[in-house]
Order: structure tokens, then sequence, then C-alpha cells
């Protein structure tokens, strides 16, 4: 039977401002699943992946990640927890001046005591490895080229990598193509994809491209003023349903918000594809 690796329950979560990001949020996510996560900014989406690494407490519910109860968890069941969750970011969070080689194994700090000064300074067997997750994502030919001489879509791959060197049993990756071509984009979606059935991950990735929504996560998640409005797998609702995440609706009390520039990229990438 398969596990539930995420279980969010009832959550919702007002700032000290009084802005409620979300608002009675439940979902399941279960061992091995490859989860879209959409909606315009401001919805709610990346107050949620906070809330899974426990940047962030909940005004109200529960969230559990990997048999832990993210909310009571102490420093330490946090620490533990989080070795087991790689987070891939927009920015990439490479350090420049050392080469992919290093970048990658610094994923495995994790599992290491002490500081570590250049590659040779890591076991040869984290070293093996740190060269296989880069041959995986096919970057075995940059291991010792300065990360940031990379293109962005490579720089990406690198990161890929340096999140598997955790061995980990989630993956979060917060908008990861937000800066990307479209080439690159399905290239890094494509990798995500398939370490993810490889390494039977859970994966849970922001994204705003809707096409790349529809084409390579197995179940999509829609939210919109941090309510989930949607949540099936992509054969079954097609690029309509998905768009209608995106509007908004006017009351008598308030105007419709602007549109922000990566959904107008998003809905002229649909307008492209007709």
């Amino acid at each position: 039977m398969t596990s539930t690796v995420i279980n969010v329950a009832n959550l919702s979560k007002t700032f000290d401002t009084g802005t409620q990001a979300l608002r009675n949020v439940s979902i399941q996510i279960p061992e091995g699943q490859m989860v879209a996560l959409i909606g315009l900014s401001g919805s709610g989406k990346s107050t949620l992946m906070r809330h899974l690494n426990g940047l962030t407490s909940p005004t109200a519910g529960d969230v559990w990640v990997l048999d832990t109860h993210i909310n009571t968890a102490s420093k330490k069941q946090l620490r533990e927890v989080r070795r087991h969750i790689g987070f891939i970011f927009q920015q990439f969070g490479l350090v420049g001046r050392i080469t992919a080689l290093e970048n990658v194994l610094s994923g495995a700090l994790g599992s290491l005591t002490g500081p570590r000064f250049g590659v040779a300074s890591y076991p040869l067997k984290f070293r093996k490895q740190a060269l296989e997750h880069l041959d995986r994502v096919g970057m075995a030919d940059y291991a010792f080229q300065r990360a940031d001489t990379l293109s962005g879509g490579q720089m990406q791959r690198v990161a890929i990598a340096r999140s598997l060197m955790q061995q980990p049993s989630v993956m979060l990756a917060d908008e990861p193509v937000a800066s990307l071509d479209p080439e690159s984009s399905a290239q890094v979606m494509e990798i995500m994809l398939r370490v993810a059935t490889e390494e039977n991950l859970t994966v849970l990735v922001t994204l705003h491209q809707v096409e790349l929504a529809l084409g390579w996560a197995e179940r999509i998640i829609g939210l919109r003023d941090g309510e989930v409005v949607l949540d099936d797998a992509p054969k079954k609702i097609g690029k309509k349903k998905v768009m209608e995440v995106y509007q908004r609706v006017a009351t008598d009390d308030v105007d419709v918000e602007e549109i922000t520039q990566e959904s107008i990229r998003a809905l002229e990438a649909m307008k492209d594809a007709h």
C-alpha cells in the first residue's frame, strides 16, 4: 500500500498584518507522486511550501511530512526531517565561484561532520556519488566547471543533482523553471519526473506555466486566494479548467486585482498554442 508522505489538514495562515494567506487547506500526497502546485502570485503557494519544511508556523491546522508532525516538532526533529527534504530554488542557489561538482557535494553536508573545503575534502564515496548524480542530469562533462559559467538550465540541473545527494524522500521545487527558456524548462521538468520515478520521490513543484503542469505532473493542485480550487489528474481536467485557477472574481467591494507578469506569460503561452 502506498503511504502518505505529505498530509496537510485544515491548514490556515494569517500573518500579523492581517493578511490571510491560506484558508482551510487540506491535501494528501502519496509516496512517489509528482504534483504541480499552480496559482497566481499571492495565492498561497510559497506559504504552503514554507509550512512543509517548518519555516512558517500555521495559525490553525496540522502539517505532517514523513510521519513528523511539523507543528510540534522540536528543532532536532525538524533538522532530521529536513535532511530528507530536497529543495530546488528559482534562482538555483549555487555557489558561483566553486565547481559544479563541489556544489553537488555540498548536498551531503547534512550527513557529515566538520567543515569541508574543496572537492578533495569529501570522502571518495561521496565524490563518486556526486559524479553519478551529475551524469544522471546530463552534466558530467561540466563537473569541474565553475557554476557561474553555466547557463540557467545547466545550473538548475546541477541544483537537482545537489538535491539528490541528500538522498531525499521528498523534493520541493519553488518555481524551478521561472527564469528558463522553454527548451530548458522542458528539460528540467523531464529530469525531475525521471528521477522522481527512479527514486520513488514525492515531488511538489510550484509552476506558473500551465503547459508544463499539464504535460509533466501526475496531479495538479490549484490555489486561489489561499484556498484549494482544483485537485485532479491533468488528463481529467484539461487546459480550460486549469486556466480558471488564474481568474479573479470582482465583487461590489473589491476591484479585480492586476494579473502578475508571470500569469500574463502563462496566458500568452496558452494563446500561442492555439
